[in-house]
């Protein structure tokens, strides 16, 4: 196998789209948005011969508990057996992180958790990293199913609420790429990571991901308003057949108002309408975790139907003792923040 830099968009986007399993953390736009963030990236081709089998993009994280290098959701593979391309990658990053002097590489692989998965990234030499960075247990709602399927599909409660937001006058969804509806957004986002104790992102964070998806119509904003005024609201990405609920935020005020649910019931809607084969409600914790901060968020997420996916946990592979610096900090923050 060898790897080799892919420098034409066209060509990375129709490869993923020919691929089963993806997030948009594979996309081009991705990337793009990791560049405005002030990250070295490189997309990477992984080829057998002159066929083209594999991709991922590489982030060169600048953290203040060490430079590593980051996989996100990736290798994302066509063909060829997970460990060789895995192995392929992983060999090549090696090199390429001692050049940039990066203390480990971390991977979040899209694979499904299994212990055969599992054995895979040991036998490699991967540990388990003491933190996630993007969700290893996520919802996926089937989004080919017509609109009375899905109705039935949702849990009897969610269902009801779905159907009074409808028939609500003073309810809006709106949809916008607008960078002043962030402004909204930002306000209720900011309400809600107090009250579920999760660290937010920051306004530049969503304005770069908003203007790095907009230009090719992946990416909206959703606001749910009541009587005027922005109580709910969500960034919905929108790629390569895929609609990925990753950003959302709501009030408490008029809470008996069922403004979130028909937010989310229109962002589903949207999915359908752009053709997108799975709808992905991004992370939830199990069900026995009833006291993990997000186990009302996953609950509501769940009550839409669907089904869980779960990968593999996320691993890094250590290319200086320094990264024991970096996975005692790491391990303390989890602790503090009681995930």
């Amino acid at each position: 196998m060898t790897i080799k830099e892919i420098e034409e968009k066209r060509i990375w986007e129709d490869f993923l789209l020919k691929c089963t399993e993806k997030t948009f953390c594979q996309s081009w736009n991705w990337g793009e948005f990791n560049k405005a963030m002030g990250d070295r990236i490189w997309r990477f081709g992984i080829f057998e011969g002159e066929e083209l089998i594999a991709v991922s993009n590489v982030i060169k994280v600048k953290a203040k508990r060490g430079v590593f290098l980051f996989v996100p959701h990736g290798p994302v593979i066509l063909k060829g057996e997970a460990k060789e391309v895995i192995k392929a990658l992983l060999d090549y990053l090696i090199d390429l992180g001692k050049k940039e002097k990066a203390v480990f590489i971390r991977f979040s692989p899209i694979l499904e958790r299994s212990e055969n998965n599992a054995k895979i990234l040991r036998e490699l030499g991967m540990r388990n990293a003491p933190i996630h960075m993007h969700p290893e247990l996520t919802w996926e709602l089937d989004a080919a199913l017509n609109e009375d399927e899905l109705l039935k599909g949702m849990r009897k409660t969610t269902r009801y609420l779905v159907k009074q937001g409808e028939k609500n006058p003073d309810i809006e969804i709106i949809q916008s790429r607008d960078e002043k509806d962030l402004d909204d957004f930002e306000r209720v986002y900011l309400e809600t990571a107090g009250r579920h104790s999760f660290t937010p992102f920051s306004m530049k964070y969503l304005k770069k991901e908003l203007e790095s998806f907009k230009n090719d119509n992946e990416i909206v904003i959703f606001s749910g308003k009541y009587k005027g005024e922005t109580v709910s609201s969500a960034m919905i990405v929108y790629w390569s057949k895929r609609a990925f609920y990753h950003q959302g935020a709501s009030s408490l005020k008029y809470s008996k108002i069922p403004v979130s649910y028909l937010l989310q019931w229109e962002a589903i809607k949207e999915a359908k309408k752009r053709g997108c084969e799975l709808y992905n409600f991004w992370g939830v914790v199990p069900e026995i975790e009833k006291n993990h901060p997000w186990a009302g968020l996953s609950l509501f997420k769940k009550g839409f139907g669907g089904k869980e996916k779960e990968y593999v946990k996320t691993q890094d592979y250590i290319l200086s003792p320094l990264y024991w610096l970096t996975y005692a900090f790491e391990e303390l923050r989890k602790r503090k923040r009681h995930l």
